[in-house]
């Protein structure tokens, strides 16, 4: 096996520069750095030792003290906040972000700044700040398809963008803008360190990529190694597994922009060792070494040495033994299960005895039952926790294989947002857990665009997922689906709203109620049916008018393509009641109506759905009337007489009082017609009745 090293790797001149200023710093005393000074775990912690705190915000900072901004540079508020505060500030911003924050500054002024990288990077945070309002980052081709247009656009990069990836969003946003400006502020080292990484996978069998796992450099140097040949990245040469360079003839080796040259030096000296083993495929116990996180590294033991069908060929124990794998603490074997016993499932590992995975050694989240993980026969691998147990099996762990074997996929699909599916597990306090290897966290506000209230019933149903956030020495993994779901429903959204227009009827499902109306899914764009379009009576809840979850039939009545919104309307496909009205009632007309409603002024009454008139308070009763409550309640039928009908202005007046006073008077007359006649009497001339 043959070693060959990138011809650029390293530290850059930026962050060597940063180093340099920030030891400086430190033996000073009383020097604090506003955030890790470079992604590299090991730099950190010596120059922690050196005596330089790292801290969160300038608020934690105090008067006095000298703060280091770190390579990737910090928006302008915080040089503002810094000085205000009485802080000594020492810039050790890399010289090519520097340059990009001038430009982003400058060109905000007279056009719309597209920055090309990682928007949750603290060097692309940066430099929108650097621009202001009138700036936008964008990661992704897609992203960049969303950009609306305008008139005047500067396009600058991330230093450490790969160049494919920024000319390819390039040429997008040509068609965005009429005068398109582009700054190539992507870093000379880092251009030179991909091409050097991409030159030497293409003469290897495996490259080691060495740097910090949070470093953008590095994990675009694996990506673009990934492409060309097998690659590992690793931190520290305690990572090195003897495995990975079972059938490898020539090995490269190289290293992000942010690793020391002893780090890169001890990778060497470890791979050396390894090639000068006599025998590269034979796995010892001798090299393997514990990973950040206490956990240990597995090298993977292939069952290569087979036990014979024929006995007579071993003619002692010691002939059996030397036929058996090599096998210890921290390998991964594969196996087969053989039988299940209780919460144990054995493994047949071509071992003296076969292994045993505990219950809790099956899966990263919970289990009901060990039948839903395993079954008999099924062929699996796992790693080695203990040789011997009381009963003499060795212990496996399939959880810790899993998450071994799912560390390079996790990192290559944190990188490329590619969507992968997972069965929920179990839901817990915060959100939902699933099983891709490692346990991988989804929060509750990640799983849907809307509120989740109910998580349990989620378990056991499959997610479309992407990550979000992937650290592998800190065993995390955050996934949303929110995030796919919202893409598409943009997507959708946007279509339909170039094919809806104002005043067609659609089909829509209730999605959710609020106090003042309803929100209604037309198929991919919400629309609001207000309580005020629901019916021509008065609605006092929606609730009483629609359901979540009904289909309903509505209007479109106006479309604000600025701001997203539709109104919608339902009692506009139906019947106006008060079309009617001029032809089934008149002025004097007596009518039976239900009170609805009671105001201080007098009451409102139903006349119809849809149609309601007042009957003021001088109009409640034949005598004087202090509260509406006295004479009706809510609910009541009363009998009114209509004395005023507007039909323009959808407005009947009514009163009791005419009625009573009809009442009344219609009863006088009958009593006066009832009276027995006088009969008349002469006396002379005159006639007396």
């Amino acid at each position: 096996m043959t070693i060959q090293r990138a011809a650029k790797a390293g530290f850059c001149f930026g962050v060597k520069r940063a180093i340099e200023m920030a030891e400086e710093a430190a033996n000073t005393g009383n020097t604090v750095s506003l955030g890790p000074l470079i992604h590299n775990q090991q730099v950190v912690d010596y120059l922690t030792e050196k005596g330089l705190k790292v801290i969160d915000t300038v608020g934690q900072a105090h008067a006095g003290q000298q703060l280091v901004i770190r390579s990737h540079g910090v928006p302008p508020d915080i040089y503002t906040e810094a000085e205000n505060k009485g802080i000594v500030i020492i810039d050790a911003t890399c010289p090519f972000v520097q340059k990009a924050q001038r430009i982003a500054e400058k060109s905000s002024k007279n056009s719309f700044v597209v920055v090309i990288g990682d928007k949750s990077h603290p060097e692309v945070k940066g430099i929108l700040g650097w621009a202001g309002s009138n700036a936008q980052a964008v990661e992704t081709l897609d992203e960049a398809k969303k950009i609306g247009y305008y008139p005047r656009m500067t396009v600058l990069a991330q230093t450490t963008q790969q160049k494919s990836n920024f000319f390819e969003i390039v040429d997008e946003l040509k068609k965005h803008t009429a005068n398109l400006i582009v700054q190539n502020t992507i870093c000379s080292a880092t251009e030179e360190r991909q091409a050097s990484a991409s030159a030497l996978a293409k003469n290897v069998d495996l490259i080691i990529v060495v740097g910090g796992t949070n470093s953008s450099n590095t994990r675009k140097l694996g990506s673009i190694c990934r492409e060309i040949t097998k690659t590992y990245v690793i931190e520290s040469a305690g990572e090195l597994q003897k495995i990975w360079f079972r059938d490898a003839h020539d090995v490269g080796l190289t290293a992000g922009a942010s690793t020391p040259d002893w780090i890169i030096e001890e990778v060497y000296k470890k791979m050396s060792e390894f090639m000068e083993k006599e025998n590269a495929a034979e796995i010892t116990a001798e090299g393997i070494a514990e990973n950040t996180t206490g956990e240990l590294i597995a090298e993977e033991s292939q069952n290569q040495a087979s036990v014979s069908d024929h006995d007579d060929e071993f003619h002692s124990m010691e002939d059996f033994d030397k036929g058996l794998p090599k096998l210890f603490r921290g390998a991964i074997v594969k196996g087969t299960v053989v039988k299940i016993m209780g919460d144990e499932a054995f493994v047949d590992i071509a071992w003296k005895s076969e292994g045993v995975i505990p219950f809790e050694e099956l899966s990263a989240t919970k289990v009901n039952s060990i039948n839903d993980v395993v079954k008999v026969g099924d062929t699996i691998s796992v790693m080695v926790m203990r040789l011997e147990n009381q009963e003499g099996y060795p212990v496996l762990s399939r959880k810790r294989a899993k998450e071994i074997e799912a560390r390079e996929k996790l990192a290559t699909l944190a990188e490329t947002k590619e969507e992968i599916q997972a069965v929920v597990t179990e839901a817990v306090k915060g959100g939902l857990l699933v099983d891709l290897g490692m346990r991988g966290f989804v929060p509750a506000s990640q799983i849907e665009p809307g509120f989740v209230d109910d998580l349990e019933k989620y378990v056991g149903t499959t997610l479309r997922l992407r990550v979000i956030e992937y650290d592998e020495s800190k065993r995390k993994l955050v996934l949303s689906q929110k995030v796919i779901l919202n893409e598409e429903r943009e997507g959708k959204k946007e279509k339909l709203m170039e094919t809806l227009k104002e005043g067609d009827v659609v089909k829509g499902v209730v999605r959710r109620l609020t106090n003042f109306g309803a929100f209604i899914d037309l198929g991919g764009v919400d629309g609001l049916l207000h309580v005020s379009d629901m019916a021509f009576s008065r609605v006092n809840d929606p609730s009483e008018i629609v359901k979540v979850g009904d289909e309903v039939e509505v209007q479109i009545l106006t479309i604000d393509t600025q701001k997203n919104r539709i109104s919608l309307g339902l009692k506009q496909l139906k019947t106006d009641p008060w079309a009617a009205m001029g032809e089934k009632y008149a002025v004097g007309s007596v009518v039976t109506a239900k009170v609805v409603r009671i105001a201080q002024f007098g009451a409102f009454v139903e006349i119809e759905d849809g149609v309601d008139g007042l009957i003021h308070i001088s109009q409640l009763s034949d005598r004087h009337v202090n509260k509406v409550q006295d004479v009706v309640q809510v609910g009541q039928d009363v009998t009114a007489k209509i004395i005023d009908l507007n039909i323009e202005q959808k407005k009947i007046s009514l009163s009791i009082r005419e009625v009573l006073a009809d009442a009344n008077k219609a009863e006088a007359e009958a009593e006066l017609e009832s009276q027995p006649e006088i009969p008349e009497v002469t006396i002379g001339d005159a006639i007396i009745q």
